[in-house]
């Protein structure tokens, strides 16, 4: 991976980690084990997305279907597991393949017949929300019960991971307290009296009855462990393998190479015998296979889906995301952690939204001011490096002079 990268990388990371930093103070809560794991699932459930129109961007391309494929693959998955009959397994198969189809729908269109992948993905955002509905009459179809093994999916825990000082900080107020085992609210100690939290209510044990504080008794704070222990989604595992295999792809193997050749210059990658129509035919039916993935999973999380409004603008937070993780608009450049770390940004900058107590359309301006920024930074990057390199070639040139003139 180019210095360049790894700069794009370290800089996106340190913002996440400056987010972590902030929020633990002004919101303690945010490093609550499960604040943290909910975190993580969302992180992923859109990482499977970022990553995949990362390959559409990386070729110079752009995909805004992925909404509405999130949508068609989330009906399409209710639709047949409406059957009896039907495997469930083989329902998330047919699932895949719907979204790998309409990858190799987009790339023959923009590969092979040229047309601009603005245009085509444009008119799939319209065209597969209105199949979705289509199928299914336009009313929302919910996952009934049973399906265990497919809600592990979107909804398991297979075991947790240590945060040390996580429960000091959400809990603790930065240290050992007295806390409310209830809510986690620090208690006033009231001898001889029942023991009220900082907000006046009553400290109740686990049977609901009020706890009391007796005059000869030294309160002593309650011990939190140092280390608290977070749930891992499943989903999270998923965007993992998915990311080290897409990292792997893109940075280890011939076709990963064409594909970042192709963004830099279409022309000169074609010229130098790279077959384009097949790597734009390959870009499109990742990033629409995994859209379908990612559907899938929303739809087994929420156990429903509404057709009308599924999926609305979660190709807005796809492309945010990639561009935020260091994917230039242009092409050819980027990476698949810069991406993972670029959607966890944006879903930490969500939680903090919510948990702050602001409005919700500061998401939107958010997305809006991120896909600003991406581009901008990535627009002055091009302009410096372009005055290094003809700074260069100047310096090479009056030293040939030089040499000639002597």
């Amino acid at each position: 991976m180019a210095l360049h990268g790894l700069t794009r990388i370290l800089g996106i990371g340190l913002l996440l980690l400056a987010i972590v930093v902030v929020m633990s103070f002004l919101k303690p809560v945010f490093l609550d084990p499960l604040n943290i794991s909910n975190l993580m699932r969302w992180t992923a459930l859109f990482g499977i997305l970022a990553v995949g129109v990362a390959f559409v961007i990386i070729t110079g391309g752009i995909d805004l279907s992925i909404g509405s494929v999130v949508a068609l693959s989330g009906i399409v998955l209710m639709y047949l597991l409406q059957e009896p009959a039907m495997n469930p397994w083989l329902a998330v198969a047919i699932t895949l393949a719907v979204g790998a189809g309409i990858g190799l729908f987009h790339g023959i269109l923009i590969g092979y017949c040229k047309l601009q992948s603005f245009v085509v993905t444009l008119c799939g955002l319209m065209a597969y929300r209105g199949l979705a509905r289509l199928i299914s009459g336009d009313l929302n179809l919910s996952l009934g019960p049973g399906f265990e093994g497919l809600r592990y999916l979107a909804s398991g825990r297979p075991f947790s991971v240590p945060v040390p000082f996580s429960l000091w900080v959400s809990k603790g107020d930065w240290g050992r307290v007295l806390i409310n085992p209830r809510d986690g609210e620090e208690m006033m100690n009231l001898p001889g009296e029942q023991m009220i939290d900082g907000a006046g209510n009553l400290v109740f044990d686990a049977n609901d009855v009020p706890v009391m504080n007796p005059a000869d008794l030294t309160p002593e704070p309650v011990a939190l462990d140092l280390i608290g222990w977070v749930p891992m989604p499943m989903p999270m595992l998923i965007l993992l393998v998915l990311a080290v295999a897409g990292a792997l792809l893109l940075h280890k193997t011939v076709p990963g190479r064409y594909l970042l050749a192709m963004g830099r210059n279409a022309e000169a990658a074609r010229f130098s015998g790279i077959d384009t129509r097949k790597m734009t035919l390959l870009a499109y039916v990742i990033c629409s296979t995994l859209a379908a993935l990612g559907g899938a999973l929303f739809a087994l999380d929420l156990s429903a889906v509404q057709p009308s409004n599924h999926g609305n603008f979660y190709e807005l937070y796809a492309i945010a995301a990639a561009v935020l993780g260091g994917c230039s608009l242009r092409g050819g450049v980027g990476s698949i952690a810069g991406v993972v770390i670029g959607t966890a940004v944006m879903r930490s900058l969500y939680s903090s939204i919510n948990l702050l107590g602001l409005n919700a359309y500061w998401e939107l301006i958010i997305i809006g001011v991120v896909l600003l920024l991406g581009v901008m930074i990535d627009e002055l990057g091009r302009v410096v490096i372009r005055a290094l390199k003809t700074r260069k070639r100047r310096e090479k040139l009056a030293q040939a002079a030089a040499v000639d003139s002597t």
